[in-house]
């Protein structure tokens, strides 16, 4: 006698290539994400960088005019 519903373990071809496709839109998304973040902290750091070295200056000129 046969089964009518015959029952396979495992994922079909179809199944598998649309997880792979999500997984790399998701990874694509993430790194979009990873590369403006990254980006804004470099500004971020260079602006800081900037400041500072204005205040150092500002701070030398003081003491040449102080002695």
């Amino acid at each position: 006698m046969r089964k009518i519903g015959k029952r396979r373990a495992g994922f079909t071809l179809v199944e598998m290539v649309l997880v792979i496709a999500i997984i790399v839109i998701l990874a694509g998304v993430l790194v979009i994400g990873i590369g403006t973040y990254l980006n804004k902290a470099k500004r971020a750091a260079d602006s800081v960088t900037l400041h500072n070295s204005s205040v150092e200056y500002l701070n030398a000129e003081v003491e040449k005019q102080l002695s």
